[in-house]
């Protein structure tokens, strides 16, 4: 047997499997490593965080990431070389992390790494072509595992686009294992570049479902990165807070064939773009608007967009609670409106024992821990969620 499968099968049969998972998203801010300890799989899965750590991407490399994402026509070669340099980086990330930690990279049976996403291409949000879904992530798997020397599981999306999806979201196979209740009806939101949620009804019901709602953060990333040098986001909503909501362009960016369509779907940067605005701004006759109006509208627009999606798909469901997550939910003016829209104050991933900053890495650590010690859920059927194992596997040699 070669060694490498001999060590999978090593793994796969402790009783704690020590894994890092890693996400990068889309606000191109740095890269989260949550180091997780697990003891089985499926609806058995038992997780607890070690150590978690978020490192900032240098001003140059984010600068290398905006040229190559959400572009149709983008450097092949920059695309290339970044492929191999993301997955050295993330190694050099990790392994700073350790040594921080004063744990030996030996002592880590896997990485879960979600790569960069820096193009995606669901059917539904293209012009009529031969193609089916795609979406591409870069930062590869066999220089992550070679440079940290650790056994890594990268590429995730892939299979779920495979099985006939669009790669994404995921985050329902995590929010389902970890965060099902049998009294408590769950709405796990993330605001993340893109916003998401996984409704989990309660009694242990597997009528759950995930979907894309629309922007999260990335509109106003863009808006911020193209008009103050320097900045990548709007620190606590400082900027939209400053300004003034602007009904009329609210409207005006929801004149979209995307929200005339049902859920469950998905989407990404590529539809909600700055021409997305522009087009938008141009229609309502509103090219004098300030940069602080049109933030606060941007933060209206995506409120509304959350809002609207989870009282539609809720309609009729009974009472439930939202546990937030990511970037968006450090903007006090967005989540002030999502709250005065629902009527619900938002609680946070952290009440159900997973810190909100880290649950996007957790999850990924969770499908590498799927992968090689689980794949036997059954998921019903569920549109976007096949019963499917997914990760590409890397060995250190």
């Amino acid at each position: 047997m070669n060694p490498n499968i001999a060590s999978l099968y090593v793994i796969a049969n402790k009783p704690i499997r020590k894994i890092i998972g890693l996400m990068s998203g889309t606000s191109f801010d740095g890269l989260d490593i949550a180091l997780c300890e697990f003891s089985g799989s499926g609806l058995e899965t038992k997780v607890k965080v070690v150590h978690f750590a978020s490192k900032a991407y240098l001003p140059a490399f984010k600068e290398d990431l905006k040229s190559v994402f959400a572009k149709r026509t983008v450097d092949l070669e920059k695309v290339t070389l970044l492929n191999a340099f993301i997955g050295n980086y993330y190694a050099e990330l990790i392994l700073e992390s350790l040594k921080d930690w004063d744990i030996s990279p030996a002592d880590i049976d896997l990485i879960a790494s979600h790569g960069q996403t820096i193009y995606h291409a669901p059917k539904g949000q293209r012009q009529a072509d031969v193609y089916l879904n795609a979406t591409l992530q870069i930062g590869d798997g066999d220089h992550l595992a070679m440079r940290s020397g650790i056994i890594t599981i990268s590429d995730f999306r892939q299979k779920h686009v495979a099985a006939g999806c669009e790669g994404a979201p995921l985050s329902v196979y995590g929010d389902y294992l970890l965060f099902s209740n049998p009294t408590e009806n769950r709405i796990m939101l993330n605001i993340g570049g893109i916003s998401n949620f996984t409704f989990l009804p309660s009694a242990g019901s597997t009528d759950f479902f995930s979907s894309d709602v629309g922007p999260g953060n990335t509109l106003m990333d863009q808006f911020v990165q193209l008009n103050y040098p320097g900045k990548y986001f709007d620190q606590d909503g400082a900027i939209a807070s400053s300004g003034k909501v602007n009904q009329k362009l609210v409207d005006s960016l929801f004149d979209h064939d995307f929200f005339r369509s049902g859920y469950l779907k998905t989407t990404g940067p590529e539809l909600f773009s700055l021409a997305y605005l522009n087009r938008a701004i141009e229609n309502s006759g509103l090219e004098d608007l300030s940069n602080e109006d049109v933030m606060a509208t941007l933060a209206a627009f995506t409120a509304k967009s959350i809002v609207k999606a989870i009282s539609y798909c809720v309609e009729g469901k009974g009472a439930y609670e939202i546990y937030i997550s990511g970037g968006g939910m450090h903007n006090p003016l967005l989540t002030g409106m999502i709250e005065e829209q629902l009527g619900k104050k938002l609680k946070f991933s952290s009440d159900l024992g997973i810190a909100p900053d880290a649950k996007e890495a957790v999850l990924f650590a969770l499908l590498g821990n799927e992968a090689i010690a689980g794949g036997k859920t059954d998921f019903g059927k569920h549109p976007g969620v096949p019963s499917i194992s997914m990760g590409k596997v890397s060995f250190p040699g």
